[in-house]
């Protein structure tokens, strides 16, 4: 009942479920990686975690972190073809992956905020049609994951590149979501001119200078990293929770502490996430298994950059390699 609501709502299925900018055989690509395109750039994608909360009652790190429930939220992209970046550590499919060739900034006729925020809700629905013949699925779980409360505008590509990114925001708010937005902060006049904020905002931060963010983030725009800095700068003027998220790579962004603290300094955020890179997707093409730092490394880093900043350790999950740094002591858990 609640799927023919939405679909019939929304008129989704009038959606072409295709992009003439992009070539037929990456969105097969992205479909055979399980990913559910909406319209002509948008995706969701079953979480991994999505998995372990139903069946092993194992909620991710933003459940313990931020009281996030892991089983109602939906992993999803209004940009899903399209990023300012190649980071070497991303685990979408790229321009020349797999000598699929395609333009990451040549951007569509953006399809409405309204379908959007209604086609996740379906696609969410149908992927989770297969837990039902599970016998080990938590029955009570699942009927709650029918009824999601929350959305990561994060999965891939670089969100803010979706014009009405406000708009979407808001319309999932008018539905009672809470939203997490992930931007590299490459774009910051899209930023500063969101009509409406998410309840948490994360810069990535994933180099302590230009010259490590040139070899491991990839720009494809000029001025980059002077505009990550522009977005780093505003971070303090936004009224929402905000977070600044380290992807950490052994062997290549792991050093410089120093330069680290210094980008903090400048954005002053309420959290700081340090994250081990995951040897997954596409990235395989570009790293190894052995670029992926341990826990404990992570939580080393961490140690650092707290006794350089004064942000102190206030959680880890250890089975995620990420650690939480706070300076206002634990985070105010979401109600969901």
């Amino acid at each position: 009942k609640l799927f023919y609501h939405y679909a019939v709502y929304s008129n989704i299925g009038l959606i072409p479920n295709m992009n003439n900018l992009i070539p037929q055989q990456l969105i097969k690509v992205f479909e055979k990686q399980k990913y559910h395109i909406i319209g002509k750039h948008s995706a969701i994608k079953r979480c991994g975690w999505l998995y372990r909360t139903l069946v092993q009652n194992r909620p991710c790190y933003k459940e313990k972190f931020y009281g996030i429930n892991t089983h109602q939220c939906i992993q999803m992209s209004p940009a899903a073809f399209y990023c300012t970046q190649q980071c070497l550590f991303c685990w979408r499919a790229q321009n020349g992956d797999l000598n699929i060739k395609f333009d990451e900034l040549k951007f569509p006729e953006w399809d409405a905020p309204e379908d959007i925020a209604n086609g996740i809700i379906v696609e969410q629905q149908k992927l989770l049609g297969g837990y039902r013949g599970n016998p080990k699925t938590i029955p009570q779980k699942l009927r709650e994951a029918y009824r999601p409360r929350h959305v990561a505008i994060s999965l891939t590509g670089e969100p803010t590149l979706y014009e009405p990114l406000g708009e979407l925001i808001s319309v999932l708010h008018s539905k009672n979501f809470t939203t997490f937005l992930v931007t590299n902060g490459t774009v910051p006049e899209r930023l500063s001119k969101l009509s409406q904020e998410p309840t948490q905002m994360y810069v990535s931060v994933c180099a302590p200078n230009e010259k490590v963010y040139k070899q491991v983030c990839r720009p494809q725009i000029s001025d980059a990293w002077d505009k990550l800095n522009m977005s780093l700068s505003s971070l303090s003027s936004f009224n929402c929770r905000t977070v600044i998220r380290m992807t950490l790579v052994k062997g290549y962004n792991m050093q410089d502490i120093e330069g680290y603290a210094k980008l903090v300094e400048k954005a002053n955020p309420d959290y700081i996430e340090t994250k081990a890179y995951m040897h997954v997707g596409f990235s395989t093409l570009r790293l190894s298994f052995d670029n992926m730092p341990t826990h404990k490394e992570v939580n080393e880093f961490a140690k650092q950059l707290a006794n350089r900043t004064g942000y102190t350790i206030v959680d880890e999950a250890s089975d995620s390699r990420v650690v939480l740094l706070s300076k206002k002591g634990k985070p105010v858990r979401f109600s969901v």
